[in-house]
This record gives structure tokens, sequence and C-alpha cells, in this order.
């Protein structure tokens, strides 16, 4: 598993509020649905009371009715202002402050409960206290229809946000969540309908043409097309032959097709990768933690200096009259409430994952889209990296021994491997490779094999393994620019078999758009440095070293994280897990294919195109980007209209409507990050 430091919402130290929050993740864990950090946080963690039954938009009639009270809060401050402004008639004091007091409570019951709640436990500088004390301080003062609208229009704008954020939060869900509700299965001769979760491994299920495919498993019919595009990004027909894999997700486009079931419905790849990416949006970038610590000093801050713009110009202002300083007081209590950055900033980075999902990268944290705008190093594995990974013998060259028995011999062993150069010596042998008996199977990392092959001590594997077992081979073996397997048999050379893998087409343009951002790009393999050589000239890479243990990759990462470089490490997850760790950020290649890398990488690109490493770069600068913008008009304009509010420029209406223009502005900036191309 990665070491990066994987920030998650600590939590709530009340579990009465449990129930309190609008924003909630809809498909997080309970456990994170209850937690929290910082003193008014907007995302899964606050305390909000405005339950929106779950809609993705306020606009659903549901979410209508439940808000009947703020909108007949806002209907009574309608009629009061075309009575007062239109009419130029104002209700007498007394029924003027019992109108005022219902709408102000229909539309702020909810922000004073909490008020209250947070209060009574100490929470004294929150934003619900802030708005509580604004708003009743304006009643104090006699401005009766100004707090309510501020009330009023400082809930409309929670509303708008809790909607917005949730939008963000729905189209994720319904981007991955693709699995189908039901599935036909085949048993007992006949078909029957039936929920996914039904199925076991082993069984047999019919996907007709245009139907998604609901379990993970393998094909039994003898071939069919599939567009994958949900699951890797990708519309581009990909054609499956009888015993490949099959996954959750993708789409028969031409023929009936059954499909060998291999897993179960929750053990999919679909929702592993579905539970991922659910988990990303509770985990908290640098930015967002920023923001929630800086929540914590900003807001008492707010609250002394509102204090002291009462009190101070009473030692100093002649004619001091506290009505009037006590109502900028208020002006700039308003103002000062956060809502646009801790509702922007979540929804930015919500936005950013659920975009990088589309293009089929899926990112296990806001964090780690801060961590690729830093990445200035990308380290890359060669073997399914690079290059395909799909090897295939190309000569056979025995020594003392017939070309077949070499081959068989050597698959024997080798079929106790998982490297693909070890798949392709078996893959070639066929059937015979499971003649010979083999017993004592031994793998030495970065070597190769050693066993016991029908009474022979054979060694199969790279030259390093020949010199670590002292067995002599022909100084011409050495000079050979492919892949090979070298065979000794009872300490005495044997031959060895060459291997060729193929470049990926899309390699090269991946690694010149690294350089346009100005991104080194290096390249770490086991193979044989002639043959890094090759690949490496071929692509572009900036320094490529090849026989290397994987201590020695470790090494390799370790001297350039020395040099001050931020590293993104790219392979398959599982066998450069050391390098994984040590990297920034830790990239995963064809994610789709393994459990394990799922585990292990920080990001996982569920097709092995390496274009989608920039793509990931250029998300993550995207994101960045956005957050800032919202930061920087959050904060101009509050600077802005807290200074004319002290100075008595702004009124109570302007400091809200700044408030919540502010803030929905910034959130309409955030979402629009998923509507862009990379």
């Amino acid at each position: 598993m990665n070491t990066h430091e994987h920030e998650a919402p600590a939590n709530k130290d009340d579990q009465g509020d449990a129930n309190e929050a609008p924003i909630r993740s809809m498909f997080m864990p309970q456990e994170q649905k209850d937690a929290g950090s910082g003193a008014h946080q907007h995302s899964a963690d606050d305390g909000h009371d405005h339950d929106h039954g779950g809609h993705a938009s306020g606009a659903a009639p549901s979410a209508w009715k439940e808000h009947w009270d703020l909108l007949t809060a806002l209907a009574i401050l309608v009629v009061l202002l075309v009575l007062e402004y239109g009419f130029k008639y104002e209700l007498p004091k007394w029924p003027s402050l019992a109108v005022n007091t219902i709408a102000y409570l229909l539309a702020g019951w909810k922000v004073l409960r909490l008020a209250f709640r947070k209060a009574i436990r100490g929470d004294f500088f929150n934003e619900f206290v802030l708005m509580s004390v604004a708003t009743l301080g304006a009643f104090v003062i006699g401005e009766y229809t100004e707090g309510v609208a501020v009330m009023v229009f400082y809930t409309i704008g929670e509303w708008f946000q809790d909607a917005a954020v949730r939008r963000a939060k729905a189209s994720i869900k319904a981007l991955l969540d693709i699995r189908p509700e039901s599935v036909t299965v085949l048993r007992n001769g006949a078909s029957e309908e039936v929920h996914p979760s039904a199925v076991t491994p082993g069984e047999l299920i019919q996907v007709k043409p245009g139907e998604k495919v609901a379990l993970d498993g393998e094909l039994a019919s003898e071939s069919a097309s599939f567009n994958t595009a949900a699951l890797t990004g990708e519309s581009k027909p990909d054609t499956k032959y009888k015993g490949e894999a099959v996954l959750a997700g993708m789409v028969n486009l031409n023929t009936v097709a059954e499909v060998k079931v291999s897993a179960l419905f929750k053990d999919s790849k679909l929702s592993r990768i579905l539970e991922m990416v659910q988990d990303a949006t509770a985990r908290k970038s640098q930015t967002q933690l920023f923001i929630s610590r800086f929540a914590k000093v900003y807001t008492p801050i707010v609250f002394a200096l509102a204090f002291l713009l009462v009190a101070v110009p009473a030692l100093f202002v002649e004619n001091y009259e506290f009505y009037t300083w006590f109502y900028r007081a208020l002006v700039f209590l308003v103002i000062s409430c956060p809502c646009a950055l801790v509702v922007s900033i979540p929804l930015g980075y919500f936005g950013g994952i659920g975009l990088a999902s589309r293009n089929g990268i899926l990112f296990k944290g806001g964090n780690f889209l801060d961590v690729m705008t830093k990445v200035d190093t990308v380290v890359m594995d060669k073997t399914g990296t690079l290059t395909k990974g799909v090897f295939r013998v190309q000569q056979v060259v025995p020594v003392g021994l017939e070309a077949n028995e070499l081959v068989l011999i050597t698959a024997a062993l080798e079929r106790n491997s998982t490297h693909p150069v070890g798949r392709a010596v078996v893959e070639y042998a066929g059937k015979s490779a499971s003649g010979p008996r083999v017993e004592a199977v031994e793998e030495i990392a970065g070597h190769g094999l050693k066993g016991r092959v029908d009474g022979k001590d054979v060694l199969a594997g790279n030259l390093k393994l020949m010199k670590k077992f002292a067995v002599p081979y022909p100084e011409e073996v050495a000079q050979v620019t492919d892949t090979i397997v070298v065979t000794a048999v009872n300490g005495t050379y044997a031959g060895y078999i060459t291997i060729a893998d193929e470049i990926k087409e899309d390699a090269a343009d991946a690694v010149r758009n690294m350089h346009s951002l100005g991104i080194k790009t290096v390249m770490l393999s086991g193979d044989k440095q002639s043959v890094v050589d090759v690949v490496s000239a071929k692509i572009g890479i900036d320094e490529a070293y090849g026989d290397l243990l994987p201590d020695g990759k470790v090494a390799k990462v370790q001297a350039l994280k020395e040099q001050g470089r931020h590293i993104a490490f790219v392979g398959d997850g599982v066998n450069d897990a050391p390098v994984v760790a040590l990297a920034d950020a830790g990239i995963a290649m064809g994610g789709l294919g393994s459990d394990a890398t799922i585990e292990t990488a920080d990001v996982v690109i569920q097709n092995d195109q390496p274009s989608k490493i920039v793509s990931a770069i250029r998300i993550g600068k995207i994101t960045r980007r956005i957050v800032w913008q919202n930061i920087i008009l959050a904060m101009a304009v509050k600077v802005i209209v807290l200074i004319l509010g002290a100075g008595g420029v702004a009124t109570l209406w302007e400091a809200v409507i700044a408030d919540v223009g502010v803030a929905l502005l910034a959130i309409l900036n955030a979402v629009r990050i998923q509507k862009m191309n990379v």
C-alpha cells in the first residue's frame, strides 16, 4: 500500500449532528457521512440541516415542497418590500415586528437551532452563530426587514450551494454506477432474469446486443465486440475472443454473447472502481485542509473585529451613535461568512475527479489532483507501460540439445512465473509445457527462476541469473539486443530464446506532450540495457536505465528525489510497489486488470494508454487553477465589501447580496470543470 498520507475528515464530536448535513455524499459510507472537520465545512462534514431528499438538483418538485417554509418567508418578504417601496406603506411597529418575526423564523429556524447546538458545546465561531448574531442584531436595532432579508437570502444561497454539490456528486455517480439492475442467467437449459447479485461464479450469463455486461467473467462465445467507453474513456470497439476477460460495464455491440461469471457482483472491477471514487470525494486536498484550518482562525478574528468596530469608535468619534456603528458591525459579520470558499473549493475537486473519471482516470482523492500539479518528473516502467507487454517468441538458439527440448524445459519452469516474458515462452510451447515434472521452483527477484525439471537442475532467466550461479555463456549472447530468456541445465549453458515486445501507439506522443509541459521523462526497467536503449530512442525518453533489480529502481527514484524532483511513477503498481510508495504519486496502468493495482496506486489509468498520464496532469492543473480563481474572487469581494461596510457605505442588503452572489459565481466556475476537454 502506498505510504502517502491520505487525509480524511475526522469524526464529529457529537453524533447528534449526524443527520444535520445537507451535502452528504450520496454514496459515501455511513461512518464517513457522519464525519466532520472544521468550524463550517460545507462538504460532507458540516452541520447544516437542509435535507434535500437526495435530489441532485434543487429544482426537483419534492425539494420545493421540502423548502415550503423558506419559500413562504420569501413570499412574505416580497410582499413587505412591495408595500414599502411600491406603495410607500409601512406596517406599524408591532404588527411589523410580528410579521417579520414569523418570516424570520420560517427562513432561519434551522440555522438558529444549529447555532444553539454548537454554542452549548462551546463552538461559538462558526457561520451559524455568525449569521444568527447578525440577523438578530438587525432586529434589536429595528431593522426587521433587513434582518429577514439576510436570513432568507443566506438560506436560499445555502440551498443552491447544496444542490450544486449534490449535482456534482450525482454526475460522478451516474458516470460510474452503470451496473445493470438485471441479468439473463442460463440455468437448467433455460434463461431467467435475476438481479446480478443472485449470480454466482461459474454460471453462464447471456448478454444481448446493446446490453451492458453485469458481471466480470470470461467470454464463453467464440467472439464478441464491446464498447468499453464507460470503463476506459475510449469509444473504440474492443473485440474479445473465447476465454478472454470481459468486465462489468462493457456494452455488447453486435451479437448475443455468453459470459462465464468469475466474480460476485460486489467484487467486480466496476464495483471496486465505484467504491474507490466514492471514497475519493471524502479525501481532502491540501487546499481544502488549509481552508478548513483558515476558517477556524478567520471566524474568531471576524467576531473580534466586529466587536472592535462597535467599541473603539466610542473612544474617538464625536457624536458617537451606537446604532450606526452596531449596524456597520452587522454588515461586517454578514459579508465575512466564508460560504463561497468552503463550498466552491470541495466542489472544484469533485469536478476534477468527475472529469478524470469521464476520461478513464481514477484519482483516489482530491489531494492527488494537487500532487499532479507539482510533478516535474515522470518515471515509467517499460513493460506494460510504454510497451504493450504482449511478448512473442522470435528465435530459439539451443546449445547441446534440440530446439524443441530447450523450449519444453524452459516453458515447464516458466509456467510458475507471472512475468510477460515467461508467459510468452509458455504460450509458444503450448500444451507440451505441462508435461514435464517440475519441483522445488524458486523465483529470484530481478533474475529469473530456478528449479528441477524431470530431475534436472534448470535455471531460466536473464544473464544476471547466469552470473549469479557462475554459469559460463558465450560472449556474443550479451550482444543480443532483443529480450532473451537464457537457460542452463545442470549448471551448463543450454541456449537462449529471444522475445519481442511492441511499443504502444501513443507512447511517443505522450512523451512529447510531457516535454511540452516541461516534465522530465525517465524509464526504469529490469530488462537489458540494450533493449531499454532501443525503446527509449524510439519514443524520446530523456533518461533510460536497464538491468535494474527492484532495489535498483528504488535507488534511482531516491536519487531523483534528493535532487528536489517531484515524481510520478507509472507502472503496474504491484511488482514496483516500493517505487510506487516512494514516489509523490503512484500511477497504475491498466488498473482494470488487477485488484492489487487499484489498491496500490494513487491514480489508476483504466486503459493502457500512456497519453492518459498527460491528461491526469492537465486535469490536476485545471482543477487547481479554478480553485484558486474562486479563492481570489471570494477574498477580493469580501475585503472590498468589508471595507465599505466598516466605512458605512455598504448596507446589510449589499452585504448579503455580495455574499450569496460571490458564492454562486464561485460555484458556477467550479461546476464547469466537468464539461472541459483534456
